[in-house]
């Protein structure tokens, strides 16, 4: 699924080439891009006509359109597949359109979203106080959030009595990092992603922040990760922060720090990668 980087890059997108813009009509094509609306794809639709889009907003992997003058959101769930896309009003439809929202100006260009695996959609949402769709409200700030309370993180990481990836995942402590960049973080830290929380001194933990900062930052600056066609910005275009994994996806191959070749194990249904030499588990206390 896409990372906070990820949904950053699209983000930007639509602040650039939808932000202030009416929206004129909604053709909903697939009842499941809407299945998070309870009320179906014609009140989505009839619900959004006439409405204005404000500027996008994110929190971790979260991205909404707030409705401008409105206390109301339209939620964007990319899921494994998703993507909103800016295309010319004339461009043949993708082969997996789900949802086309039309726009009462000149400039030609339509915002699609698209979906090969159907796991995603948009939805409507009362938002809080705080400006958020309320369904998302339990979602910490992510690490790139000015406003990211880091000696609250702290003390909250180590009270959780968990391991560091599964903390590192929590999207209640701090949202926005996935299974990719929890790896690379660990990697750079050097600790491996069994160690408990328990054990992380503040200076550990904050070492630890920095590098999440630094690899997201760093995957933003080369529009995100992308294995395959699925992960796309809002012009089509993939990112490329793959070549520089140091971490995952990286089985057998050399350490970059060391020499020794990563490792792969499961984990909670997914992967782990990291290198036994730089990365040593935690000991076990018989």
């Amino acid at each position: 699924m896409p990372e906070l980087p990820e949904v950053e890059v699209v983000r930007r997108g639509l602040e650039r080439w939808v932000a202030g813009r009416t929206i004129e009509d909604v053709e909903v094509l697939h009842p499941r891009a809407v299945r998070r609306h309870p009320a179906g794809g014609v009140d989505f639709a009839a619900r959004l006509r006439g409405e204005t889009v404000g500027v996008p907003q994110r929190r971790g992997k979260y991205l909404w359109l707030p409705l401008a003058g409105r206390d109301l959101s339209v939620l964007g769930h990319l899921g494994m597949s998703g993507q909103l896309l800016v295309q010319p009003a004339d461009a043949p439809d993708e082969k997996h359109l789900r949802i086309r929202v039309r726009f009462d100006d000149a400039a030609g260009t339509e915002l699609r979203f698209v979906d090969q695996r159907t796991f995603g959609g948009l939805s409507l949402h009362d938002n809080t106080p705080d400006g958020l769709p309320d369904v998302i409200a339990h979602i910490a700030r992510d690490p790139l959030d000015p406003l990211f309370d880091e000696a609250a993180y702290h003390l909250a990481l180590r009270a959780k009595r968990s391991t560091v990836k599964r903390a590192l995942l929590d999207q209640s402590l701090i949202s926005g990092v996935g299974n990719i960049y929890a790896d690379e973080a660990l990697w750079r830290a050097r600790l491996h992603y069994e160690r408990p929380t328990a054990t992380l001194t503040r200076p550990l933990s904050t070492e630890l922040l920095g590098h999440v900062r630094d690899v997201m930052n760093a995957a933003l600056a080369v529009g995100g990760t992308s294995f395959d066609s699925l992960y796309v910005n809002v012009n089509g275009e993939s990112g490329y922060f793959d070549r520089s994994l140091d971490a995952y996806g990286r089985e057998d191959e050399p350490c970059r720090r060391c020499g020794t070749p990563m490792r792969r194990r499961p984990w909670m249904n997914r992967s782990s990668y990291f290198c036994p030499r730089c990365q040593r588990p935690p000991r076990v206390v018989s």
